[in-house]
C-alpha cells in the first residue's frame, strides 16, 4: 500500500520556521508525532514513520537549526517545546501520540511536562538518561575502540575547524559505537555520517548546557504525574548509554521498559522486525475507536 506524503513549513510565532514531513491519512486522529535526537541533528526517524505509518498518521519535523528549519537565534528546552506544541496548533492536533528517540525523549517528557493534555499516549526510546550515567556511558565507548580510534576521534574533536571528509570522519567514530555489531555499526555510522548533516554543534551546546542546568532528574516526581496513561520505555541492550539508567528511570516513574536484545541506541537498524512489531503494538492500543 502507497501512503500519501506531505510537507509544508510552519512559522513559529518568534519567526523561526519549521519544515515537516507527514506520512499517512492525516485526517485520522490521534496522529503520532516522531521526535529526532541529537540536539542538532536533523530528522532522521522516515524508516521508522514507515513502520506504522498505516495504521496513524505519522508527523515528523526538522527541529530549529537542522536540516531544513534554518535558525540562526537561540536555543532553549523551553522553546523547543513550544516549537512542538505550536506545529500541533498549526496542524489541527489538539493531542497526538508522541515517539521520541534519544534527545527526542527529553523533548517528550519535557513537552509532557508543559503540556500534559495534548498528548495521548507517550514512547520513550533510548532515552531519557537520568542519574549518572555519562561516566558509564564514556568508558563504554572507549572500551568498543581501539586505541587509535580513540586518538584519532580526540584529534577530530580538538581541531578548530574541519573540512567535510573530517567531519564525516568524526561523526563515524562518534557514532560507530552505538550499534551492537561493530562491523555493520561502522558501515551504518559511515553512511549516517553523511546523510545527518550538517550538525548544529552550537545548538548541541546549547541544548546541552540547559539540560545539566536544568536535568530532567528533578522533575520525575511531577513527570509521572503528567504522564499519560499510555506511557513506555524501550531501550536496546547493547546501548553503550547504561540500560541500568533507563531500568531506574523505569522504576522512578513506574513505567513498563521494552528491552530489544541484540541492539543498540538506535534499535531499529539492527532489529527491525522486533522494533515494528512493539511499535505498531503501541500505536494499535491509542488508535482511537
Amino acid at each position: 500500500m502507497t501512503l500519501r506524503e506531505t510537507q509544508g513549513l510552519t512559522s513559529m510565532t518568534d519567526g523561526a520556521r519549521l519544515c515537516w514531513t507527514a506520512l499517512g491519512d492525516t485526517t485520522r486522529q490521534p496522529p503520532v508525532v516522531m521526535l529526532h535526537g541529537g540536539p542538532g541533528l536533523p530528522d532522521y526517524l522516515g524508516e521508522v514513520a514507515s513502520m506504522v505509518a498505516d495504521l496513524a498518521p505519522v508527523y515528523r519535523y526538522d527541529q530549529r537549526g537542522t536540516g531544513r528549519s534554518p535558525w540562526r537565534g537561540a536555543h532553549s528546552l523551553a522553546r523547543h517545546v513550544e516549537d512542538l506544541a505550536e506545529s500541533l496548533d498549526a496542524w489541527g492536533v489538539p493531542e497526538a501520540v508522541l515517539i521520541g528517540h534519544s534527545y527526542g525523549t527529553d523533548l517528550a517528557s519535557r513537552f509532557c511536562l508543559a503540556h500534559p493534555d495534548r498528548v495521548a499516549a507517550v514512547l520513550l526510546m533510548c532515552g531519557p538518561f537520568v542519574g549518572d550515567w555519562r561516566a558509564g556511558y564514556r568508558a563504554e565507548r572507549e572500551r568498543r575502540m581501539s586505541a587509535a580510534q580513540r586518538e584519532r576521534l580526540r584529534e577530530l574533536e580538538e581541531l578548530p575547524h574541519r573540512t567535510e571528509e573530517q567531519e564525516t570522519e568524526l561523526l563515524t567514530l562518534a557514532w560507530f559505537t552505538d550499534h551492537a555489531d561493530p562491523g555493520r555499526g561502522w558501515r551504518r555510522a559511515a553512511r549516517d555520517a553523511r546523510r545527518r548533516r550538517p550538525v548544529n554543534w552550537v545548538m548541541n551546546d546549547e541544548l546541552g548546557a540547559a539540560e545539566r542546568a536544568d536535568p530532567l532528574d528533578g522533575h520525575l516526581a511531577e513527570l509521572r504525574a503528567c504522564l499519560p496513561a499510555r506511557a513506555e520505555l524501550l531501550g536496546g541492550s547493547d546501548d553503550p548509554r547504561p540500560l541500568s539508567a533507563l531500568e531506574s528511570l523505569a522504576r522512578r516513574l513506574a513505567l513498563p521498559l521494552t528491552r530489544i536484545g541484540s541492539a543498540g541506541h538506535e534499535p531499529w537498524s539492527e532489529q527491525p522486525d522486533a522494533v515494528r512489531a512493539h511499535l505498531r503494538r503501541f500505536v494499535e492500543g491509542t488508535r482511537a475507536p
